[in-house]
């Protein structure tokens, strides 16, 4: 026998055995002790597991199962007559109505998401962040380098020196005016993610940029930031505009622009016109002179009363 014939055998699936596969009402009375009567519904298939190893397959009604199935497992003894149980287990089918897989929280999580007393913490390995200056690697009080560094920044400018305690021509003050002087402060690439957010919702590509008549670089409302991103970006203060409160990119615009138009002035009444300055009279009755009354009349009341 070759022993291709040998492993074809061995992987083909053995034959159901007669009486693991005849045990079916056994199989749905352990199914029914595990759900609930009326649950478990009709006999759909049954697999041969191994050499005298069989699992029934029922129906499932519960609610919210939809395609699942009973499995009920049963074997039997080598020259054994009864046909004992094995496992039972609710399984879904091929169609079977399946949670969506499970996605970690730090993937699941989007902007808004936070709440009043929610906390995302950081990881140690956080490629948006990277060391700050806290401090520690500050020399020392007496060393060479920092009096040197002291002396020379008191004698040039000491009327800047702002922080208490602190010499403007040391490290820590060079860090403190930098915004650097945290545990740890943003990396090239979060600044670059961060840039790449707020431009993506207020930058030059948005349908509000494009039919603005200026940028926010000339608009009298953009607040300037400090930091490296400062060349790029801004805070709107305008509370009519959409951006109100947001950062926003220097290439954006809308209608709220300082300098897009000037307010129409009220339009004045026309003067009145005259055409002369004499009054005319008008009387209620016309005098004879004026010749609307007939000078000798048509006939006179005597004739009218004799005729």
């Amino acid at each position: 026998m070759s022993a291709a014939t040998t492993r074809s055998r061995t992987a083909r699936t053995p034959v159901p055995d007669r009486l693991c596969a005849e045990a079916v009402d056994l199989a749905r009375a352990a199914a029914e002790e595990a759900a609930a009567p009326g649950v478990v519904g009709e006999h759909v298939a049954l697999v041969s597991e191994g050499d005298r190893v069989v699992t029934h397959y029922f129906e499932s009604k519960e609610p919210g199962y939809r395609g699942w199935r009973w499995a009920v497992t049963v074997a039997r003894a080598s020259r054994a007559k009864n046909v004992t149980l094995d496992e039972t287990v609710l399984l879904p089918g091929s169609d079977a109505l399946l949670a969506p897989e499970w996605v970690p929280w730090s993937e699941r999580l989007r902007p808004g998401d936070m709440g009043p007393g929610d906390l995302l913490p950081t990881e140690a390995e956080d490629p948006r962040l990277e060391p700050g200056w806290t401090g520690e690697d500050e020399p020392l009080p007496n060393s060479v380098v920092s009096q040197e560094m002291t002396e020379l920044a008191d004698a040039e400018d000491a009327e800047l020196t702002t922080l208490p305690g602190t010499s403007r021509g040391s490290i820590t003050s060079v860090a403190e005016e930098l915004g650097a002087r945290r545990a740890r402060v943003l990396s090239r690439y979060g600044l670059g993610i961060a840039a790449d957010r707020w431009d993506e919702e207020f930058g030059a590509r948005t349908p509000m940029a494009q039919a603005a008549p200026a940028s926010c670089v000339s608009c009298a409302f953009l607040v300037p930031i400090a930091g490296s991103l400062r060349q790029a970006f801004g805070v709107c203060a305008n509370e009519f505009a959409p951006a109100d409160g947001r950062v926003v990119s220097l290439s954006y615009g809308c209608g709220g622009h300082s300098e897009a138009a000037v307010m129409p002035k009220p339009p004045k009444p026309a003067p009145h016109a005259l055409d002369t300055m004499r009054v005319d009279d008008y009387p209620l009755r016309p005098s004879d002179d004026s010749g609307s009354v007939p000078s000798q009349p048509d006939g006179s009341t005597e004739d009218l009363g004799h005729s």
